[in-house]
């Protein structure tokens, strides 16, 4: 904003500025900040209330120009303007805007801000279900997990009553007769911009219509909005690029989000470090991590996160009947394979492969890291625990948390990136008990057994379900290694370290929030707190779900001490010091032979299929030495000897801990 104390024109300077074709509704209705340099001003018109900070100095472009703050050829109605700007060709006029330190607004047709705006805020995005029923209000306070909440658990009416008054007291601040420009922030190029706010440091270039929205910014994450794009009803979040003609209708975009290439979205929300391009969305909530990079690819009607879209990658929500009432679930870390159909609805465990065109409709929540297939005829073959020994399935734990792109001074989305938890080891549980009953019970003649809808092959029913209890195993006994590990380093009794703490959640059961592990109690307590009234306001509730994410470490122990003393018959706290010794051994074991089972996964990029194509117009030896120059060699891979580096490492580790318990 404007420093200094402002006062009037004088009669000199305004002579001086009708000199330079300006001109005033009311030249007494104009305040300006000294010190005033009327040679910074050239063919404005001044309407209504007009406040002008200091114009001096310069602004920072392309290519190393620096330009003089100025305003040149622009008509301000109403408007503030802070030190430092500068504002050029404004074809229309910029209404109704405070304006901050140092922005830039060049070659903008007409930008104004109607009585009344909410910049977004309060616009109803139809999500998950195209055919309504489960609405998001937009706010600037938006997470990815009250969206979940707000969308997903329509079964506690008490709770969306209330969750909705506590937005709507929020869309009721965000209205305003004025918008705001932030410090720092550029504006160029934009024919059209009606009531739209922009935080600091937010670059707009190009874009061709923006409506109804608030670009949240902050100089340390910058938001982007390039050339060609088009949005209304919107708010795109800190950090988030939206560039390269991309459309948006009733959509926001979280932090560190980047949208672009021609992209369509309506009725659609992505939370934090998505990537859409070339493709569409209509309805869906993407969670953390939502990928889909093809211009073939549609996703509609349905809840995801940590998904990674194929090309081609389809959905119907219609079933032929009475129109887009289904929705489909595909649950974190899932993937979908190059021309993947599915059939609304459905519902597909975490980490699990989808491939093929079904015409089937699954619930397949209790048999994670799974592939699921199709026949000829579109029914589903599911191969139940494949997916937990692949490489990609290593590869994409370990690269999420370093492709978090949020910089912002808040990151709003609660992330837990952990691909072995609480939540998918109770699903891998599930999916043992129900694996082993089918195969003790299934008659041996028996060639496939049908389980949510889809098929198994009645040999698969005991592979899958050692898959699980090996993956069960090979965590518990490592988050008891681990923590008991880190005890005896820093010289502190390792029994009372593998004690859950008593503030610590005892739930079996735990839940997704869109990213956010949690033990189904604390959620449950969360959301009777807002249909009791004891949650009062949106950051009341923000502060008791971060209060979820800072406990899932003490609970998920909990968890994993409960599940330790079921399946091994002790309590880790209750081990001696030689079972705690053979726990370590067996972590190392179970470790080992899941590494090895990984690497020989990857091992498969390195075979004679993966050399098609290669040493062209040469011998077998030329082959060979033109996939080692493109691809390398398996020994030399960075993922390969990391994992190798990990099982010597651990090797040592369990070594070093057994002594110290020796002792």
């Amino acid at each position: 904003m404007p420093s200094g104390k402002f006062r009037r024109l004088t009669d000199t300077e305004i002579e001086a500025l009708k000199r330079r074709n300006c001109l005033a509704s009311d030249w007494s209705r104009i305040l300006v900040a000294d010190p005033f340099r009327y040679d910074r001003f050239y063919g404005v018109s001044f309407l209504g209330d007009v406040r002008v900070g200091v114009m001096e100095g310069e602004i920072d472009g392309e290519g190393g120009i620096r330009r003089p703050s100025r305003i040149v050829r622009a008509t301000l109605f109403n408007c503030s303007v802070g030190d430092g700007c500068l504002i050029e060709d404004i074809g229309g006029h910029i209404a109704n805007y405070d304006i901050g330190d140092g922005a830039h607004i060049e070659g903008v047709g007409v930008m104004a801000v109607e009585p009344g705006a909410s910049f977004g805020s309060g616009v109803e995005i139809e999500a998950v279900n195209e055919g309504g029923g489960r609405g998001i209000i937009l706010f600037e306070e938006l997470t990815s997990q009250i969206a979940y909440m707000h969308a997903m658990h329509r079964y506690r009416s008490r709770f969306i009553e209330n969750l909705e008054k506590l937005i709507r007291s929020e869309t009721e601040k965000a209205k305003s007769d004025r918008g705001t420009v932030g410090e720092g922030a550029s504006i160029r190029c934009v024919p059209e911009i009606l009531n739209v706010k922009f935080g600091p440091g937010a670059r707009v270039l190009g874009a061709s219509a923006l409506q109804n929205g608030a670009v949240l910014s902050e100089k340390c994450a910058p938001t982007v909005i390039g050339s060609g794009v088009v949005a209304r009803d919107f708010i795109i979040a800190e950090g988030a690029e939206v560039t390269d003609g991309a459309i948006l209708s009733k959509v926001y975009v979280g932090q560190g989000c980047r949208i672009g290439k021609q992209y369509s979205a309506e009725n659609s929300l992505f939370f934090a470090n998505c990537e859409a391009f070339h493709g569409e969305a209509c309805s869906i909530l993407a969670g953390p991590y939502t990928v889909t990079h093809h211009k073939s690819t549609l996703l509609i009607a349905g809840l995801f996160s940590f998904y990674n879209a194929g090309s081609g990658s389809n959905q119907s929500n219609h079933m032929y009947k009475l129109g887009p009432l289904h929705q489909g679930i595909l649950e974190r870390g899932s993937k979908t394979g190059s021309f993947s159909y599915m059939l609304w609805p459905c519902r597909i465990g975490a980490f699990s492969v989808v491939i093929g065109k079904h015409m089937g409709n699954y619930d397949l929540a209790d048999l994670p890291f799974s592939y699921l297939d199709a026949d000829g005829e579109g029914r589903g073959r599911v191969v139940p625990g494949y997916n937990l020994y692949t490489v990609g399935t290593v590869r994409d734990g370990a690269k999420w948390p370093s492709r978090d792109r949020r910089k912002a001074s808040r990151k709003r989305d609660l992330i837990i990136f952990d691909v072995f938890s609480p939540y998918t080891l109770a699903r891998m549980a599930a999916g043992e008990r129900l694996l082993n009953k089918l195969a003790a019970e299934t008659d041996k003649a028996v060639e496939e057994v049908s389980v949510g809808g889809a098929q198994i092959k009645r040999l698969l029913l005991k592979t899958g379900a050692k898959y699980y209890k090996a993956a069960i195993e090979m965590t518990l006994y490592g988050e008891v290694f681990v923590r008991a590990e880190t005890a005896v380093k820093t010289c502190r009794d390792w029994k009372r370290a593998l004690e859950p703490d008593p503030s610590a959640s005892r739930s079996g059961e735990w839940c997704d929030l869109s990213g956010l592990l949690a033990a189904k109690d604390r959620l449950d307590a969360i959301e009777r707190d807002v249909e009791s009234g004891a949650i009062t306001s949106i950051s009341s509730l923000l502060a008791r779900l971060a209060d979820a994410y800072a406990s899932y470490g003490r609970d998920a122990f909990s968890f994993y001490a409960g599940m330790y003393k079921e399946r091994f018959g002790k309590a880790p706290a209750e081990l001696t010091d030689a079972e705690m010794a053979a726990a370590a051994d067996n972590f190392l074991a179970a470790r080992t032979k899941f590494v090895k089972m990984v690497l020989a996964d990857a091992e498969k990029e390195y075979g004679a299929q993966s050399r098609i194509g290669f040493g062209m117009d040469g011998g077998e030896s030329d082959r060979e030495a033109d996939f080692a120059a493109v691809r390398g060699t398996f020994e030399k891979d960075k993922f390969v000897k990391s994992m190798q580096v990990e099982l010597e490492t651990l090797k040592a580790r369990v070594e070093a801990f057994k002594a110290a318990v020796g002792r």
